[in-house]
């Protein structure tokens, strides 16, 4: 119940500060670099709005994801730690070690961040592993499969939700 409340409270946190950070351009008069072709000036507010949407609305990958569980917990993964399938982890191709990212299930709206402390899967057709306990956030494990979006977290971001949650433990 506490790690639930936990990731909860990280969760809540990191939904606040997504995006509250300043733009590098304020679109005041005079704030664009020069030789820039962007006048911030002549920007109405609705187009300024449609960049941000479309920046947002842009997921890192959209593919399958399939989960682990009990067959490897305790083995030890690509990072070099114990897999422990009651952990918000997940295994990817590419991405590197301990980045963290926001897989979001397309058919229930749910979401969940994982770190990425693996790598896989194996199957080519799907594009990550989560833990067993994502997978069961998520509400792909039984099922086994599922369609996600997964998008980058910021780790900026991710560093003051740890901190948040070391606060209130």
């Amino acid at each position: 119940m506490r790690r639930l409340l936990t990731y909860s409270l990280a969760g809540l946190l990191l939904t606040a500060t997504m995006g509250a950070a300043p733009a590098a351009n304020t679109n005041l008069p005079g704030s664009a670099t020069p030789g820039s072709q962007s006048n911030p000036v002549n920007q109405t507010p609705a187009r300024q709005n449609k960049t941000k949407r479309r920046i947002q609305d842009n997921p890192f990958q959209v593919g399958k994801a399939s989960w682990y569980g009990r067959q490897f917990h305790g083995k030890t993964t690509a990072s070099g730690e114990p897999f422990n399938m009651f952990n918000l982890t997940a295994a990817h191709r590419s991405l590197p070690l301990g980045s963290w990212v926001k897989v979001t299930n397309v058919r229930n709206g749910a979401s969940v961040i994982v770190r990425i402390n693996d790598r896989g899967p194996v199957p080519a057709e799907r594009i990550i592993d989560l833990s067993y306990e994502a997978a069961t956030l998520l509400g792909i494990r039984d099922n086994g499969l599922g369609k996600v979006r997964l998008d980058l977290v910021d780790p900026q971001t991710m560093a003051l939700a740890l901190r948040a949650e070391q606060i209130f433990n």
